[in-house]
């Protein structure tokens, strides 16, 4: 009984790759139900495939007596081979290896087709090594093996089999492991084997007698073809076969794949060719562009006959049909609409096909329950508008006549689309549905938003004559639908456009308070107008009477929640200035509908922004008025919660009030009124000094700090809690900075407390923003320097118990070391701070796996190393522990650390280079002495060309990136591989 795979990988010199224990591991793989065995199997015969055993055992598991899971295994093991280690093979054995290659495909031509595809696989793999050089005319050669007679092999298996293998070869070199010099040398002699290909597969498709799955392979094979960039001039005759397999039910797929692929290919335009016309169209650019343009033209008319097929599906119901002549139109129109539109000797046919794009863009139904193909057209509007819109003036007018009214027909169609069903059958779609079509809502609107840039105010105008129309008509009723679908176009330029200068927008304010809002969708969607016109109404404040009452209204209604509230905070925020004659109202209805608990979580944070956006604008007694009525039922709240015992349920009753008040005094900001006010805007400019007395957010802090106290008191081991109380003090330190000041001494006691009993990450975060904004202030300075000391003290005893169980810390930590050498380094002059401590706490850091902590670190030695110039303690410190730094960076850039944060190592190369020139040469010199460090994959003369390479460069530091990222591929054993190309 052979030991398990798992027993024997773990035992090197116990690893037998041989036949029997390999189909022992692929039983175990496939039938052991235990899946740690799976694993084990799995991972045992991954090294077996890249063992050099594994050119032994293919060959005998490709056996016919095997079963087919087993053989796959075997082709799978040749691939592998020849792709990943093909250095390994002897040139004179790529003969035999192409033989034994050629005579297994021919072998499973009539067998299990997943072997026989591995196998193509490895040809074709084998191919892509050899040619051109070593196996010249490569596609030839095997078109001809495989049409001679012979070893009892049926015709058609054969020829399925020269399909499979001509359809993986250009797929094996889309993804293949070769050198970027050698793709180039391969993609030029694969294309000089169109000419071999071509011909074969045209008699394929046009022969009466192929059957319907030789035909299907043939356009699978032309489709991977034409992605090696074949021009369209050179598939001509198959592309228009293409046209004619679209009308054999069994074969549309394929043959929609294989258009789409071929007519994407823009090569030609550029006078790029590679298949055998390439002689004779050479001499210049000009003939093969008009043979490109002339391939083009003839491509219109076989797309335009579609149309037919097209309304058939239409009236059947058949959206996989439609779906597919569609692609087939878009695909033509959106890659070559700039040529076809320079034609204008054939205007009416592009034009016809744009109508035909159209006519898939209003296809009948609702998205996503009726039809799916309407989507696909979007993109093809914003591509033909870009060319139009980018022809000079003159030119562009002409263009414009015609195709004006084209996009005005557009907007009346995407806005007919953008109707909801009625809402019997809306109630009737999946959540999934639902989303799918919101999500195609979106993309509808972003496409008028688009769109307006070509047709301007007329469009503006165009939709609110609809409008009026539509509300002012007594005689014929009107569906919620239609108007709904108005506004929603109003709403999406509105949203984006500056439409100040529109003289519809008042007629349109004036419309909608007619509105019969007798439905959810409706309402949302004249909320969310609303909303998109606040800037509008900043302007025109005499207008706000006629909309605040709907806004207000709406935000008792728990299923307008998100646009009642985001509307009521656009309006609060651009025209807090002309609020406060709605103060009052507005407060007491946001009461009301806090207390009731209407609105979820995150709807009653932005109500409390809005909030504070209103009272900004307040005098102060007016704000302290308001927010004692508004917060005093949570302080009581809060105080109740704070007596009783730690329970889930009152913790997140804690959180959300804290959540409250934190967004409140994110936007309560009173020192922004007079800023805002000088800027020439409509608002009254007030040449009073700011008023007098404490901040009204101050007052507030202060009043309830000792609640908060007693709060943590009994939560501090609740990081939630904990955060929730640090956000409060952050979002005021933010928003109010200076103004902040009376508080600085008292919060910076609280943090201490808090750090010291149990240190977290928050409030780390909450004394950097202390630090950066009073530290360089002489009044404050003594309790900052107190906080920093005791927090930095407290964070270098978790390192010494074991800081890996606390990235998040680490984290802060670093950044806040960062900030305070970057804005008060006198901090650093302090004997009370254990400067060499907290830089080997850095060097630690650096050794983490978590990528944040790590740029953090580093940035944390980006601030540190400049001041080695005027801070003596960094400067004795990086004399004596200097070469540990730079030891730490070349084991992460050796391959210790991610390659993603190769470039903050090269930020901290830079710097040392900069700052401390002298000392890192003797350092790096040190350092990379060591055979084997910091890579074995890296010789003595690569170091010392790095070591150079990196002190040559004091002042560019993009270069210094480049070299450090050249240097660990080199490390990495990854330099001139594919990885190497896409970092």
């Amino acid at each position: 009984m052979m030991e398990t795979p798992g027993r024997i990988a773990n035992t090197q010199d116990a690893l037998d790759f041989t036949v029997e224990n390999v189909e022992k591991a692929l039983h175990q793989l496939y039938y052991d139900p235990n899946i740690d065995n799976k694993n084990l199997a799995q991972k045992w015969l991954m090294q077996a495939q890249v063992s050099p055993q594994a050119w032994q055992f293919c060959w005998a598991l490709l056996s016919p007596d095997k079963v087919p899971e087993i053989q796959y295994f075997g082709a799978s093991a040749l691939h592998t081979k020849i792709s990943r280690y093909w250095s390994d093979i002897p040139s004179d054995q790529y003969e035999s290896l192409k033989s034994q290659l050629f005579s297994q495909i021919a072998c499973f031509s009539s067998g299990a087709k997943m072997v026989l595809t591995r196998l193509c696989v490895a040809l074709a793999s084998l191919a892509l090594n050899t040619m051109p050089e070593a196996w010249p005319g490569a596609v030839a050669e095997m078109v001809r093996v495989f049409q001679e007679e012979g070893g009892g092999i049926d015709g058609r298996a054969r020829c399925l089999a020269l399909l499979e293998l001509l359809t993986v070869l250009p797929e094996e070199f889309q993804t293949s492991r070769l050198p970027q010099y050698r793709k180039g040398q391969v993609r030029g002699a694969l294309g000089r084997e169109w000419g071999s290909v071509c011909p074969l597969l045209q008699q394929l498709l046009r022969r009466t007698d192929s059957p319907g799955a030789v035909k299907a392979r043939v356009l699978r094979c032309l489709s991977s073809w034409v992605l090696l960039d074949v021009p369209l001039s050179e598939s001509e005759g198959l592309v228009h076969d293409c046209f004619v397999a679209l009308s054999d039910p069994e074969l549309f797929d394929t043959a929609v794949e294989a258009l789409v692929n071929a007519i994407s290919q823009p090569d030609s335009q550029r006078g790029h060719t590679i298949g055998p016309a390439a002689s004779c169209c050479q001499a210049t650019l000009f003939p093969l562009s008009l043979r490109y343009v002339n391939t083009l033209l003839k491509l219109v008319p076989p797309v335009l006959a579609l149309q037919d097929q097209l309304r058939e599906a239409v009236q059947s119901g058949d959206m996989e049909t439609c779906h597919g002549i569609c692609r087939v139109a878009v695909t033509l129109g959106e890659n070559h609409s700039r040529i076809l539109l320079e034609q204008v000797d054939h205007w009416q046919s592009f034009l016809a096909l744009v109508n035909m794009i159209m006519f898939c863009t209003g296809i009948p139904g609702h998205y996503p329950v009726n039809e799916t193909t309407s989507s696909l057209t979007l993109t093809f509007w914003y591509t033909l508008q870009d060319e139009i819109m980018s022809f000079e003036t003159n030119k562009q007018a002409v263009y414009l006549q015609v195709y004006r009214p084209v996009y005005f027909q557009l907007v009346d169609v995407l806005l007919h689309k953008a109707q909801f069903p009625s809402d019997q059958e809306y109630a009737s779609w999946t959540s999934d549905e639902k989303e799918q079509f919101r999500i195609y809502r979106v993309d509808i609107s972003d496409t008028l938003m688009y769109v307006y840039e070509m047709l301007g105010a007329e469009l503006l105008s165009n939709l609110y004559d609809k409008l009026g129309r539509l509300l002012t008509n007594t005689e014929q009723p009107t569906s919620w639908q239609h108007t709904e679908a108005l506004l929603y176009g109003f709403q999406s330029i509105a949203e984006t456009i500056d439409v100040n200068y529109s003289d519809v927008i008042p007629g349109l304010i004036g419309l909608i308070p007619r509105i019969s809002i007798n439905n959810v969708q409706l309402a949302d969607t004249v909320m969310f107008t609303i909303g998109a016109l606040a800037e509008w109404l900043a302007d025109h404040p005499v207008m706000l009477s006629s909309v605040l009452p709907l806004v207000l209204q709406a935000l008792g209604n728990p299923d307008l929640s998100i646009s009642s509230v985001s509307t009521l905070k656009k309006i609060c925020r651009e025209c807090k200035s002309d609020l406060p004659p709605y103060a009052t109202n507005i407060v007491a209805v946001s009461q009301e509908v806090l207390i009731k608990q209407i609105h979820k979580t995150s709807q009653c944070m932005w109500l409390m922004q809005a909030l504070g956006f209103l009272l900004s604008a307040l005098p102060v007694e007016d704000i302290l008025r308001n927010l004692h009525s508004l917060i005093t039922p949570y302080i009581q709240q809060l105080e109740k919660l704070a007596e009783e015992t730690p329970n889930p349920s009152n913790k997140l009753a804690i959180i959300h009030i804290l959540g409250l008040l934190s967004n409140l005094f994110t936007t309560l900001d009173i020192s922004k009124q007079d800023e805002e006010s000088e800027d020439g805007s409509a608002a009254p400019v007030k040449t009073a000094p700011p008023p007098p007395g404490p901040n009204p957010v101050v007052v507030v802090l202060q009043q309830v700090f000792a609640l908060i106290q007693t709060v943590l008191g009994k939560w501090l081991n609740d990081s939630q809690v904990v955060e929730a109380v640090c956000a409060i003090f952050e979002k005021s330190v933010k928003t109010l900075l200076h103004n902040f000041a009376p508080m600085v001494s008292q919060l910076s006691q609280m943090l201490g407390q808090m750090y010291s009993t149990i240190p977290q990450a928050s409030a780390l975060d909450l004394t950097r923003q202390l630090v950066h904004i009073f530290a360089s202030q002489t009044e404050h300075f003594p309790p900052i320097k107190a906080l920093f000391e005791l927090v930095t003290s407290v964070t270098l005893s978790i390192f010494q118990q074991g800081p890996r169980d606390h990235p998040d810390i680490v984290d802060s930590f670093m950044q806040l070391q960062a900030q305070a050498l970057k804005r008060k380094p006198d901090l650093y002059l302090s004997e009370s701070l254990d400067v060499k401590a907290v830089y080997h706490c850095g060097l630690l850091s650096l050794k983490f796996p978590e990528a944040p902590t790590v740029k953090s670190t580093c940035l944390f030695f980006t601030e540190l190393l400049p001041r080695c110039l005027d801070v003596p303690p960094v400067a004795r410190l990086l004399q004596e522990d200097g070469k540990l730094l730079i030891q730490a960076l070349l084991e992460g850039v050796g391959g210790g650390a991610s390659r993603n944060l190769m470039d903050h190592f090269a930020e901290v190369l830079f710097s040392l280079n900069k700052h401390c020139f002298s000392l890192l040469a003797m350092w790096l010199k040190v350092a990379l002495q060591p055979p084997g460090f910091p890579s074995s994959r890296v010789t003595s003369q690569q170091k010392d060309h790095f070591s150079q390479q990196i002190l040559r460069e004091r002042v560019n530091k993009r270069r210094v990136k480049e070299i450090v990222k050249e240097f660990t591929l080199l490390c990495r054993g990854l330099h001139g591989t594919e990885y190497a190309a896409e970092y």
